[in-house]
């Protein structure tokens, strides 16, 4: 019986890749000055598993870079090298090259040919240098039978809770054994038979005379006592790890891998749940007497069964945000020392969940932020010491929930946003601008397409591009972004998103006959004005509220919606933050909190303007759902000049 192999290639293509973003996570926490036996392990193993899986596959250039990789590796592990940050630069830039070989795989795309030679080209220049650095002083008897015992624990093959005083008990009885250790070490313990190890130089009397080929048998045996106190105490040292290990692993069999268009389906069956129990709710209104009173009991305890329903299928969508957090460490690392500049990350809040498919397009535009506040925002060591700062710039990347939104912020320490600056260069753009703005709007011009204050152009910024796009993708998941800066003292970027796409928690309004849902995230406050507060200037609507104008928008005229209230005293206005702007709009009632399901209206009829997506209601009917940044696209901004007391 044929078997398709084919099945499993999104299995190997998944867990290669959480190997290798565990491999770059345990390189970048790697201290060269002391690393950790057991950090080295485990990225040895990771790169052992890839080469494995992928030999079973056919994948043969990942199995080749690996091979190579997995060499050094093992030399590290060993200590017959010395690591330096130039050879952990190399294990990142293979890891990178990895990636972009796996993917090629996963999309049946053509694969970097020129790159993998020169990767594995690097990699066997430095095997070479690390076979000619060979040391005067090779591992006692012990400690090599006690980095051999971490070599088997590194495939997984024997509980090792009780190995250390078994080996300490066998060097003590076993002297006269130490010296066939030594030579078949690398030949016969090392590799399994699964790779081929670089041949070793001979060793020299003196270095024989260490493993005792020429000591008398009571000399040894007090040197192979001593090495095995020191062997169980390093063998103490990464048992918490092991154990913690173990654990995790334990707790990773108990999982499964499901396809997330499963599981999507199942939260579009639930959302199609939640809209019927909604008409139930109403019809069960309509019933009176002894089985009215049955059936609003019923109906109760369906209502809150499909809560938790929709709850539970919500939260297996739902992903701790440092899915993306993890991979900045690295970015700032290589950003940092290109530029010439000292930057200490902070992480805090990772664990704080989001919906998965907001995690993949968050990647972009907190890439953008971060570079950009090592780029422009931390200032030069010797810079900041003038200032009166320490050398090192922080950057901190915070996660939180409030309510139903998620924050996102990217913060640094350091000179701050130039309100000249980008004033000068947005007249230069020919943006409409007054130098009494308000510096909440001044911020805002840097998302404007080509704006840039960087006084050259390099290959990390200056060109104009990428704060507009940060924007966008922020906006097409339903987000929006605000700033905060003081000058001399640092940025914050605030990215303010919804828990999830798939559904939104929102007011809903009546217009004439229609109901809008207005996304709860975008609100600031409700009111009913009065005429003193209304002024129309250039046939545009403006709201004086909070000590300045906001331009208002009838929801009636811009959705052309038939007998709505016309006068915004005997209606309610709304006010409204965007990721562009504040404004209000005007419609007839509010008729109270509701989450809603999102559906699509692209897929099932045309974009609309002002529109991002559509619900149905408890009646059947059909509501729309308002887009609060497309809307402000409609807005003009207040000028001074046209500000009337």
């Amino acid at each position: 019986m044929s078997i398709d192999i084919e099945q499993f290639h999104a299995v190997f293509f998944d867990e290669s890749q959480e190997h290798l973003d565990d491999m770059e996570q345990l390189l970048m926490e790697l201290d060269v000055e002391d690393p950790d036996l057991e950090q080295l392990n485990s990225i040895f193993r990771a790169a052992h598993s890839i080469k494995g899986g992928s030999g079973i596959f056919g994948f043969d250039a990942l199995t080749g870079l690996t091979h190579v990789m997995e060499n050094l590796l093992d030399k590290a592990r060993k200590q017959t090298i010395s690591l330096d940050v130039p050879t952990v630069d190399l294990f990142l830039e293979t890891v990178d090259l990895l990636k972009v070989i796996l993917d090629a795989y996963r999309t049946s795309s053509e694969l970097p040919q020129s790159d993998i030679d020169s990767g594995v080209a690097a990699l066997e220049k430095a095997l070479a240098a690390a076979d000619g650095q060979a040391t005067d002083a090779p591992q006692p008897a012990a400690e090599s039978a006690a980095a051999d015992d971490d070599d088997i624990d590194g495939f997984g093959f024997f509980d090792d809770d009780d190995e250390p005083a078994a080996e300490t008990a066998e060097v003590a009885e076993n002297t006269e054994n130490e010296a066939a250790k030594a030579e078949t070490k690398d030949e016969d313990i090392d590799g399994f038979g699964f790779f081929d190890d670089e041949p070793q130089p001979a060793a020299s009397p003196e270095e024989k005379q260490g493993y005792g080929f020429f000591k008398p048998v009571e000399a040894v045996a007090e040197d192979a006592k001593a090495a095995s106190a020191e062997a169980a105490k390093a063998a103490a040292k990464p048992a918490a790890k092991k154990a913690a290990a173990k654990s995790a692993a334990n707790k990773e069999a108990s999982s499964i891998r499901v396809d997330t268009l499963k599981i999507d389906q199942m939260v579009n069956l639930v959302g199609e749940l939640v809209i019927t129990q909604s008409m139930l709710s109403m019809i069960g209104d309509e019933v009176t007497g002894a089985i009215g009173q049955k059936l609003q009991t019923a109906i109760a305890e369906l209502q809150r069964n499909t809560r938790e329903i929709q709850e539970s299928a919500m939260s297996m969508r739902m992903l701790p945000v440092n899915m993306t957090f993890n991979r900045f460490p690295r970015v700032v690392r290589d950003l940092s020392s290109k530029l010439g500049k000292k930057v200490d990350l902070v992480i805090e809040g990772g664990a704080t969940e989001i919906d998965k498919s907001m995690i993949e397009k968050l990647v972009d535009p907190l890439t953008h932020l971060v570079r950009n506040s090592i780029d422009h925002g931390v200032e030069k060591p010797a810079d900041r010491v003038a200032a009166g700062k320490t050398e090192n710039g922080t950057v901190i990347l915070r996660a939180a929930q409030r309510g139903s939104s998620i924050v996102i912020s990217i913060i640094d320490d350091g000179a701050g946003l130039s309100r000249e600056r980008i004033l000068a260069k947005a007249t230069e753009n020919g943006l409409p601008v007054t130098p009494d703005m308000p510096d909440s709007e001044v911020w805002l011009l840097i998302f404007q397409p080509g704006f840039s204050t960087a006084a050259e152009v390099t290959d990390v910024s200056g060109r104009g591009v990428g704060m507009d796009v940060v924007r966008r993708n922020i906006e097409a998941i339903g987000g929006r972004i605000e700033i905060d800066s003081h000058k001399g003292l640092g940025s914050s970027f605030h990215i303010h998103l919804p828990l999830t796409l798939a559904i939104v928690d929102g007011i809903c309004a009546a217009v004439g006959d229609q109901i809008f849902v207005i996304p709860l995230v975008n609100i600031i406050e409700s009111l009913q004005p009065v005429k003193e507060q209304l002024k129309l200037i250039k046939n545009e609507h403006l709201l004086w509220i909070r000590e300045q104008y906001w331009p208002l928008v009838p929801i009636h005229q811009m959705m052309h919606v038939d007998h709505a209230v016309t006068n915004p005293t005997k209606g309610i206005v709304v006010l409204l933050e965007s990721s562009k702007r504040r404004f209000a709009i005007q419609v007839d009632s509010l008729l109270g909190q509701q989450q809603v399901v999102i559906k699509s209206l692209e897929q099932h009829y045309r974009k609309v303007p002002g529109i991002s997506g559509a619900t149905i209601m408890g009646d059947g009917r059909v509501a729309m759902i308002l887009d609060a940044d497309a809307i402000a696209d409609l807005c003009k901004p207040v000028h001074e000049e046209e500000k009337v007391s």
